[in-house]
């Protein structure tokens, strides 16, 4: 007998007596009876298939899932070979259970029960998320040489230009004048572009302090009601119990500024348009430190949604980037910006999006105060 089906028979066996260990795991798990019915369901089970165990065990598992589903093939797979089969990025979402859901899968056959499965899923969004922000952290390393070049390169000539053509404004013909004005205005616009990009430059360290992440979004909160987002409905969903954050407290509110201008120009002037920010504890989120054996904890959440038209499937996986942009007129410097300071705070941001719900979700570390000395100066 294989490893994996002497552990999905234990497995199985745990499953069937109701709550047990299963239910401290954090991967669903079902057991699939010969005929198709789901016989039983962890807890994480419960809250990815969006049913609870009673609800699951009254159908089969073709009633969740799309019709033509890769699972189903994948089961029979099992039945047939009575070996267990891996399979990866196997998307199941459906009405039913919400969409997408990206998974991979292990189906095991039960050893003393012929024509059982046992199905465990493992969702890939959080691995993925991950990848794309340590992808959006080398491509903010890349910015951040070229925007030191530019300042030197670039601005010094833009100085002269401009110079030059506020000095002809004075001597052209008044029809001309437009085209000086032109000149200058150009140029402005080159200089405030490059000034953007030289914060990608700054290597100086961070100064943070516990902050309440409450206070920041009361404040920037504030600032978009009496500005970009005068008259537009902003819903808050607070945790009033979340420790601080550590972090820089300006840094602080010009990530949420920027979330906040995006979703407001992502509503327009929607009448059934809004923008909700949330906060939450999510003790489950741990990061790996790159080149060490540290592990980060990341338990608080912070997330900007609105239900504008979404972001472009094509755009989604590079959105952190620079110069990458839905606007028109954007430069799309704003959310590669946003990724820096999340990134620099040892953080993590990523967005989920699809029509009429677009979520930009952060997880930070909270604020641990320092172990107290004793008297004679030693821990």
């Amino acid at each position: 007998m294989t490893p994996q089906a002497l552990k999905a028979g234990r497995a199985a066996a745990l499953a069937s007596d109701g709550p047990t260990i299963l239910d401290a795991l954090p991967h669903p798990v079902l057991l699939v009876a010969p005929d198709g019915v789901i016989e039983s369901a962890n807890m994480a089970a419960e809250i990815f298939m969006r049913s609870s165990v009673s609800v699951l065990r009254r159908h089969p598992i073709d009633y969740f899932i799309p019709f033509g589903s890769p699972l189903l093939t994948l089961i029979e797979q099992v039945r047939e070979r009575g070996a267990a089969v891996n399979e990866y990025k196997v998307d199941i979402g459906s009405p039913r259970i919400g969409a997408p859901k990206i998974v991979d899968i292990n189906a095991s056959p039960v050893s003393d029960r012929p024509g059982a499965v046992v199905l465990m899923f493992q969702e890939r969004s959080m691995a993925e998320k991950i990848d794309r922000q340590l992808t959006s952290r080398g491509a903010a390393r890349t910015v951040t040489g070229l925007a030191a070049m530019l300042a030197h390169e670039i601005k010094n000539p833009l100085s002269g230009i401009r110079g030059a053509a506020q000095l002809l404004e004075q001597s052209v013909p008044d029809e001309d004048r437009a085209l000086t004005r032109l000149i200058t205005d150009e140029t402005d616009r080159i200089v405030k572009l490059v000034d953007r990009m030289e914060v990608f430059s700054d290597e100086r360290p961070i100064e943070r302090e516990p902050v309440n992440i409450h206070v920041v979004l009361d404040h920037v909160k504030r600032l978009a009601d009496s500005g970009f987002a005068r008259g537009k409905k902003i819903m808050e969903a607070y945790d009033p119990s979340l420790p601080p954050v550590f972090a820089n407290k300006d840094q602080l509110i010009q990530v949420f500024l920027n979330l906040i201008k995006n979703a407001s120009e992502a509503i327009g002037d929607d009448p059934d348009g809004e923008i909700r920010i949330t906060t939450a504890f999510r003790p489950g989120i741990r990061l790996s430190v790159p080149g060490t054996d540290e592990r980060v904890s990341l338990p608080l959440e912070f997330t900007v949604q609105d239900n504008g038209p979404g972001v472009p499937d094509d755009l989604l996986p590079h959105l952190f980037e620079p110069f990458i942009t839905t606007k028109t007129n954007g430069s799309g410097l704003g959310l590669a910006l946003v990724a820096k300071i999340i990134g620099d705070h040892g953080g993590v941001i990523e967005c989920d999006s699809i029509p009429r719900k677009t979520t930009f979700r952060i997880l930070m570390p909270a604020y641990v105060e320092p172990e107290a000395s004793s008297s004679d100066g030693t821990e």
